[in-house]
């Protein structure tokens, strides 16, 4: 909660386009709390009903939830055709869907199935604090190109090690559309200055 509000603060602060994605037992205090859009860290593929145990798209919607992380590092899905089902369920609810990918080539795929977001976070790097977008630049390039290639709405942005205004600067100039970022800020000393000094990284380049 306390996350929640200092972000909510930096995106009045800066104007920077900000969403938290806060652990599933606190989505509905959030939502009912701060106007940052809020989403899921992880959602099931498992229809409204008897769904004990599942964390369920439409409820979630229900809460105010925007949208959801798929397969994020953490917590993978096997199945390419449970992220392609994940992603039509939240477009059919116009929520907001980000694919986390490992590779270029995964990256290709699943555009393919036209997510709003793919977020590329090669596994090596993750709270690393080393950047993909200047550790290996030509991941970020490359997936770009993949998505590209099968889909003229998907974004792609950048996730894996990053910890500054100037891994922020970086993906952006490699074409990136956003970063996707935990531990950085997580187990910085002040959230809001590490909230604001990665914000500001965006409107630099403006």
């Amino acid at each position: 909660m306390e996350l929640s509000k200092v972000s909510d603060q930096v995106r009045n602060d800066t104007g920077v386009d900000i969403i938290v994605a806060p652990p599933q037992p606190s989505l509905s205090q959030v939502c009912a709390t701060v106007k940052t859009p809020v989403i899921s860290q992880h959602i099931d593929y498992s229809k409204p009903g008897s769904t004990t145990g599942f964390v369920v798209p439409e409820i979630l919607k229900s809460f105010g939830v925007t949208g959801s992380i798929i397969n994020h590092s953490e917590h993978r899905i096997d199945s390419t055709d449970s992220i392609r089902e994940l992603v039509n369920i939240l477009k059919h609810l116009q929520m907001v869907s980000i694919v986390c990918v490992r590779t270029p080539q995964e990256a290709g795929t699943i555009a393919g199935y036209t997510p709003d977001f793919i977020a590329i976070e090669p596994p090596e790097l993750i709270g690393s604090g080393k950047a993909v977008s200047k550790e290996n630049p030509s991941i970020v390039t490359e997936s770009i190109s993949a998505v590209s290639e099968r889909s003229k709405s998907s974004k792609v942005i950048c996730g894996a090690g990053i910890v500054d205004k100037e891994d922020v600067q970086s993906a952006i100039r490699l074409g990136a559309k956003g970063i996707l970022v935990a531990s950085g800020i997580i187990k910085s000393k002040s959230w809001y200055d590490k909230i604001y000094e990665l914000a500001s990284g965006f409107k630099s380049l403006h």
